[in-house]
């Protein structure tokens, strides 16, 4: 028995470098965004990370 996984290898946060790579941003500009409330980051094990889940609303355009 197999389940369909969408996102099965695929990680559910990224850093905060990645994100900026991804984005195709300044880490600076990603912060920036952090902190007037465009983008939603979330602290894991003392560490801000974006979910993937963010990443594809802000690629397809989704405004907050």
């Amino acid at each position: 028995m197999t389940k369909n996984l969408p996102d099965a290898g695929r990680p559910a946060f990224h850093s905060l470098a990645d994100a900026a790579w991804i984005l195709g941003i300044d880490q600076n500009e990603l912060h920036r965004a952090i902190r007037v409330g465009t983008l939603r980051a979330e602290r894991r094990r003392s560490r801000l990370v974006i979910s993937a889940a963010e990443l594809r609303r802000v690629l397809d355009g989704g405004a907050r």
